[in-house]
């Protein structure tokens, strides 16, 4: 994990992934969509790890689908080094898309059950790496079954539903970097997991993104797992940003009430909701995507609301180098504040 100065370096690094204006909106019957995404846009440099976090439905996994285009978003753009994803014709995308993989959720149903593990493994170098023999392809199986911590005596031949779900995951894992790719997007990659296997999961998500320099956008909704493997953490609410900071010191730099709320609701928060939100959160429903709020889409929960927030939308502006926030009551800090 980088520290705060070089999260604030971050700018002078090459970006390898970028999106910018994401808008994603699902039909729901009569004329009526679902705003899934609004907006949203997002940096990720190389060997660099960002975290999505957000209640359920805020739209992040939303973002993570978007980004390797399925499907792709209804405007916006997505760009993967030099290379931008939207609007390429279906053939440029495949091959494209291979550079980037993702990480499913539910790591049992991510694996075809009839199939054995080192064909599972196997089966993008099959479609898009190199050729070679019987002997290098085998080799390179173990070799990607050891790197996740498998045995591949043990595994190699058997079926998913003949593995637990932590095997399961870290077989996800091994066929997404068998194709070395330069970006891993993990939607919620251990929140079906128990929580011993998830401390494994997670530790060796971060050894491999070090040792490879590899890009990772994380999903997750859980606070404490977003902030101990990212670098920076990017908090989202009803399909739009609220904030974007360094994970370094976020319990104590952080400025949204939503995010102050989110911290807060951590076992080791030392504080209370009133304290860390700036007031008692209104104990009123998620409203609804299908017809988000008017202004700032968390201003029904905030402790801070006036009218300038149900008038005007806050446009996400830095506070401070490395650290944005979109909220009208957010004042801008000193670099030393």
């Amino acid at each position: 994990m980088t520290t705060t100065d070089d999260a604030v370096a971050r700018p002078d690094r090459r970006p390898a992934l970028t999106a910018e204006n994401l808008v994603v909106e699902f039909p729901s019957g009569r004329g009526r969509k679902v705003h899934a995404v609004s907006g949203v846009g997002l940096e990720v440099a190389v060997g660099e790890t960002l975290g999505i976090l957000g209640e359920s439905g805020c739209g992040k996994s939303t973002v993570g689908r978007s980004l390797i285009q399925l499907p792709p978003p209804d405007s916006g753009t997505v760009r993967l080094g030099a290379v931008t994803l939207t609007g390429l014709a279906p053939g440029e995308l495949r091959r494209a898309r291979a550079r980037m993989q993702i990480i499913m959720q539910d790591p049992v149903s991510a694996l075809n059950p009839r199939r054995r593990v080192k064909d599972l493994v196997w089966e993008g170098p099959s479609i898009w790496g190199p050729g070679g023999d019987a002997r290098d392809k085998d080799t390179r199986i173990d070799a990607a079954l050891r790197d996740v911590g498998l045995d591949p005596a043990t595994v190699r031949d058997r079926r998913p539903h003949e593995l637990s779900g932590g095997q399961c995951q870290r077989v996800c894992i091994a066929r997404a970097l068998l194709l070395d790719p330069e970006v891993l997007i993990c939607d919620e990659p251990v929140s079906s997991l128990d929580v011993s296997v998830q401390a494994q999961i997670l530790n060796l998500l971060e050894a491999t993104a070090r040792r490879r320099a590899l890009s990772m956008v994380f999903i997750a909704h859980d606070v404490s797992v977003v902030k101990n493997i990212s670098d920076r953490v990017m908090v989202m609410y009803l399909g739009k940003v609220c904030e974007e900071l360094p994970s370094e010191g976020m319990q104590h730099e952080a400025a949204h009430p939503y995010t102050r709320l989110l911290l807060a609701s951590l076992p080791e928060a030392s504080g209370t909701t009133d304290t860390a939100a700036g007031g008692p959160v209104a104990a009123a429903e998620l409203p609804s995507p299908l017809d988000p709020p008017s202004g700032c889409r968390f201003r029904t929960r905030c402790p801070l609301a006036t009218g300038l927030c149900s008038g005007e939308e806050p446009p996400l502006r830095e506070i401070r180098p490395g650290h944005r926030v979109a909220c009208h009551h957010v004042e801008q800090r000193s670099n030393h504040s």
